[in-house]
């Protein structure tokens, strides 16, 4: 099937959409003193508690020096600490710090105050 003007203005908007919500997203996070990659990492070690720094890289798409970084800005603010691993002295884990738990229920307002603004004057 070939493919007109109409697929590749599709493609733009949708583009050009996601980066307007990381924007906002962004400018929203930067209330609670927070940037949206941070929160990205905050989320996913809530979601896995005790995953290997290594497996989050992975999972997140970044750079394990990426990581580190923000890591240990999410650690100098209390929100996440590394643990050594048992078996393997080389490897952290990361766990959420209690400091964490209400910022995350703070974010999670946030995330669906950033979803029905994303989706607002849409109908199912």
């Amino acid at each position: 099937m070939p493919r007109g003007p109409v697929d590749m203005n599709f493609l733009f908007t949708l583009g050009e959409l996601q980066r307007l919500v990381r924007a906002y997203a962004d400018r929203q996070a930067a209330r609670y003193g927070i940037t949206r990659a941070q929160w990205a990492v905050l989320a996913k070690v809530e979601r896995f508690e005790g995953m290997k720094q290594t497996e989050l890289a992975e999972q997140m798409e970044m750079q394990p020096i990426t990581l580190t970084r923000l890591i240990d800005r999410l650690c100098e603010n209390g929100w996440i600490e590394r643990r050594s691993d048992d078996s393997d002295r080389r490897v952290n884990r990361l766990y959420l710090r209690k400091a964490a738990r209400p910022l995350l229920a703070k974010l999670t307002g946030l995330k669906s105050e950033l979803t029905a603004t994303a989706l607002e004057g849409i109908s199912a």
